[in-house]
């Protein structure tokens, strides 16, 4: 089985002057992540999956994968509003080849507890293939229990099921799924790296951030890994003031999308409307200065 460890960077969907999926763009994408020395690559919901159709899904699981040919492992995003759906979209990500799928549960009801358990165990018996639990509680307006999160590693084991738990508060949370797990929980942190060091600290597998610097994550989760501190608070002091710009998903994405044409990754900053956000010009000067300081601190050109 592929080891999921390391940075696996959320791809950004790009789109044409027509509102198509840009599939050259995409392949640039995806080479240039990999030229930054990423560990894979995630689709999920900063790559604008729930304004995507279902087909769109499906296409973009397909290129992604095809595109890293085997160079790093893809987790493919499936989950949905339905059993169903989510069972079929986890059924292609293993079809085509993706390493792990990534789900969130249902958003547009309340469910009880024992529902979504019912949701991801659908999914998980479904494939062969890991299964990461996303608690995408900024959605969902409450976190998903710590306890199911035990469940289902009981249940399947720590190989067929990882997690990406992102409630509030996330420290304390991690340590204490940590600790009810016996430590087995394998644990990919998702705040764009704002929570990183702490996360890593607390025994995290991996990191879930997005797109646009990737070169600064691998940077900072090497650091990490090598014990040097003083590059650790050089990187993170300057990603946590780029993330803390990000605080919603069209703000997070718009950033995202003009970084990316700063880098020549991608074309345009198009997004799929409607979009809540809009960049302006003194946030984009501000995000240009922190990313100008921010190659600096990495070292890169």
């Amino acid at each position: 089985m592929t080891e999921l460890t390391g940075v696996f960077p959320v791809i950004s969907t790009p789109f044409t002057a027509t509102d198509e999926i840009d599939t050259e763009v995409l392949r640039h994408e995806v080479d240039w992540l990999i030229d930054s020395g990423v560990n894979g690559l995630t689709i999920a919901m900063v790559s604008e999956v729930l304004r995507l159709s279902e087909s769109e899904r499906r296409t973009i699981a397909e290129l992604t994968v095809s595109y890293a040919h085997g160079r790093v492992p893809v987790i493919a995003s499936v989950g949905a509003e339905t059993t169903r759906l989510a069972v079929s979209y986890a059924a292609h990500a293993q079809e085509i080849g993706a390493a792990a799928v990534m789900a969130i549960s249902p958003m547009a009801v309340s469910l009880p507890d024992e529902q979504i358990a019912t949701y991801f165990r659908s999914i998980i018996e479904s494939i062969d293939i890991p299964v990461v639990v996303q608690d995408a509680s900024g959605y969902l307006g409450r976190a998903l229990p710590i306890s199911l999160y035990v469940e289902l590693i009981d249940q399947y084991g720590p190989d067929r099921v990882m997690v990406k738990p992102e409630a509030a508060p996330i420290g304390p949370r991690l340590s204490a799924l940590r600790d009810a797990s016996a430590g087995r929980a394998r644990v990919f942190e998702g705040t764009g790296g704002l929570m990183l060091v702490d996360s890593f600290a607390r025994g995290i597998v991996g990191t879930m951030p997005g797109a646009e610097m990737p070169w600064a994550i691998v940077a900072l989760w090497r650091a990490l890994q090598s014990g040097d501190e003083q590059r650790v608070l050089r990187i993170h002091g300057i990603v946590s003031a780029l993330v803390s710009l990000q605080t919603t998903l069209d703000s997070f994405i718009a950033v995202e999308k003009h970084l990316l044409v700063r880098q020549g990754v991608f074309t345009n900053t198009n997004r799929r409307a409607p979009v809540g956000y809009e960049l302006d010009d003194e946030t984009r000067t501000h995000v240009d200065r922190l990313t100008d300081q921010l190659r600096e601190a990495c070292g890169v050109s």
